[in-house]
């Protein structure tokens, strides 16, 4: 299908499927922020509450090229609004109050307790909006043993048993390089805010919404919980596929490949390839019972070959495999730009950089970048004017 196909009957005059909702977002850093971001991204009018000081996302490193902006800051704060005021002050409760009336879901990431100790707890702020979608982000959550303690992303990972998982499997264990806790917690967030603004449409009833980043990595960690719960092995396999034989990180003579087959009619296809016919009647349940026999075969298969034949020869047989990239490599990438995920965005000091663009299509309602971070308190004027202050 070509783009302008999938596009056909696109609208132009909506900002996205969440055009007319509001949000109002006290948040720091990326879990919170994450929700902010994908909301705003799927079209809602985002409005950040920010310290006159900034926000940390603001001073992490690194910053752009050439630009006092951060990478993080306009990565997970574009498309919002910013109101830079002080939650923690009175001076500008009546601000909030009048906002909070005025917005369909409110977001927040602080340790649970905080927000309620400041006033902008989830009663306090339903007494002036009943029906307020209240999402609140956090390590361990709002209730349970450890809800009162401080909860970061890498701990999160390790809690968990992820990291447990994850490395080479004669090394330690090792975290994500990303923030998985963090961007699986504003997924997670952003979900249960679109499912409680859907009840709250049929019901006109509101609720909290509340996520924990432990508890989203237990949920995508594809049933290995259940497993450690019942005695089942969970193995750290590195660059293998627990499910499939073989499947790896392969070096070719110019680089590395991800190469591997999943099915058994792959595999015939595969071990003819390498004049292997001899092993094509080896189910995966067998393969994997010689994993590092018929690994070994297929590293020697690729190593005598330069990536860009493995890469197209396996694409010619129908088999899956990759180039392995550095995220420099997808600069100029054909499949990365056809599908708008680096888009070039203006931002507040006149620069401009490739920020990655929205992952979800919408054919009738599509969304892009509309703007980049604002700078902090940039629409404090606007949006006070509008609450008629």
């Amino acid at each position: 299908m070509e783009k302008e196909e999938f596009y056909k009957n696109a609208r132009r005059d909506l900002t996205g499927p969440l055009h007319g909702v509001t949000v109002v977002e006290a948040t720091t850093t990326w879990a919170g922020p994450m929700v902010g971001c994908l909301l705003a991204d799927f079209g809602a009018r985002v409005i950040k509450l920010e310290h006159p000081d900034g926000e940390v996302s603001r001073r992490i490193p690194p910053a752009l090229p050439d630009s006092p902006l951060t990478l993080f800051n306009e990565t997970v704060n574009r498309n919002k609004e910013s109101l830079a005021l002080d939650l923690r002050g009175e001076a500008d409760r009546e601000v909030i109050y009048r906002l909070i009336k005025r917005c369909d879901i409110f977001i927040e990431n602080f340790r649970p307790g905080t927000l309620a100790d400041w006033g902008y707890g989830y009663e306090t702020l339903c007494e002036h909006k009943p029906d307020l979608v209240y999402v609140s982000v956090s390590g361990y959550g709002q209730f349970g043993p450890l809800s009162e303690r401080v909860g970061y992303d890498p701990v999160a990972q390790n809690y968990s048993g992820w990291s447990s998982l994850n490395g080479d499997p004669a090394g330690a264990p090792t975290k994500a390089p990303t923030f998985l806790c963090d961007d699986l917690a504003g997924i997670h967030g952003a979900m249960g805010a679109m499912a409680a603004l859907r009840h709250r449409d049929q019901t006109g009833e509101g609720q909290h919404v509340d996520v924990a980043l432990l508890d989203t990595i237990l949920f995508q960690s594809d049933g290995f919980p259940t497993a450690g719960a019942m005695g089942l092995p969970v193995p750290r396999l590195g660059n293998q596929f627990g499910l499939a034989v073989p499947v790896n990180n392969y070096a070719c003579v110019d680089g590395n490949v991800f190469a591997g087959v999943l099915l058994d009619s792959h595999w015939k296809v595969l071990a003819a390839e390498m004049g292997r016919e001899e092993l094509a009647h080896l189910t995966n349940v067998e393969r994997i019972e010689q994993r590092d026999f018929l690994d070994g075969v297929l590293a020697e298969y690729c190593a005598g070959h330069k990536v860009d034949y493995i890469v197209q020869r396996f694409a010619e047989l129908g088999l899956p495999c990759t180039r392995v990239n550095e995220y420099k490599d997808l600069a100029d990438d054909a499949q990365v730009h056809a599908r708008d995920m680096l888009l070039d965005t203006p931002l507040s000091d006149g620069s401009s950089a490739p920020l990655v663009g929205p992952s979800v299509k919408f054919s009738r309602t599509p969304t892009t970048i509309r703007h980049g971070a604002r700078p902090n308190g940039a629409d404090n004027h606007k949006i006070l004017d509008e609450l008629g202050l």
